[in-house]
């Protein structure tokens, strides 16, 4: 089944994510320098985990700006749902191995549902009709943790997904490539992280304005509609 297209507004460039976001600071820098929306990792083993307070914070501090977005692997309906309400989420990202019925617990309770899919890893990309959600992130899905581990992968192998369905890539973007990336790829969206990092967790203002910068100079050839 395709997803529902969340939004009938245009924009001329892809949207941009930043994610593993673990301080107001960096959050506010994000959304001055023209991010779409930050996401907050709820994961107990990566370095850019937060707990729920922090998670809040960040997502008042720049509620008037851009979105929030929780970032769970095999989480509960419930725990995640508890987050949703109580750190503000505008959305939540899934990274595990969710099963279509979780997705549609929570499509029911209206929250926006991004479900990961993985190029070298389970699901794969062959499982996306199985799942109920709002929009779809793909990359490669090796490494240790869930996410795409900083690991450059084929992101022309996107490109047919987003004909049919909300798309967002991510796994190895950085500032010099995240222009070829969306060339091959045609995403609604880019999802980056360890590529705008000085250190984990830890955005570096410069590499943020440099990435923004090389998005914007792609000017989209190809119709879809706002993920974030």
């Amino acid at each position: 089944m395709e997803n529902d297209r969340l939004s009938a507004g245009k924009i001329s460039r892809p949207q941009v994510k930043i994610c593993g976001i673990t301080s107001i600071t960096d959050a506010l820098a994000c959304a001055n320098l023209g991010a779409d929306a930050v996401g907050c990792v709820f994961y107990p083993k990566s370095p850019r985990h937060l707990d729920d307070n922090q998670a809040k914070e960040i997502s008042l501090a720049v509620a008037e700006k851009i979105q929030t977005v929780g970032v769970f692997a095999n989480e509960t309906f419930s725990r995640i749902m508890q987050r949703v309400e109580h750190c503000r989420l505008s959305a939540v990202q899934l990274h595990g191995q969710e099963s279509p019925e979780l997705i549609s617990r929570l499509h029911n309770e209206k929250v926006v549902v991004i479900k990961a899919l993985f190029a070298d890893g389970q699901p794969s990309f062959k499982d996306i009709s199985s799942y109920h959600a709002s929009a779809f992130l793909l990359e490669c899905g090796q490494g240790k943790l869930p996410g795409g581990n900083a690991l450059k992968w084929d992101w022309g192998l996107a490109k047919d997904i987003g004909n049919r369905y909300s798309l967002i890539i991510a796994g190895g973007l950085a500032p010099d490539n995240v222009s070829y990336a969306i060339g091959v790829s045609r995403p609604h969206a880019v999802d980056v992280s360890s590529g705008v990092e000085s250190s984990p967790g830890r955005k570096d203002r410069d590499k943020v304005a440099d990435f923004m910068a090389e998005v914007s100079r792609y000017k989209l050839k190809y119709d879809f509609n706002k993920i974030f």
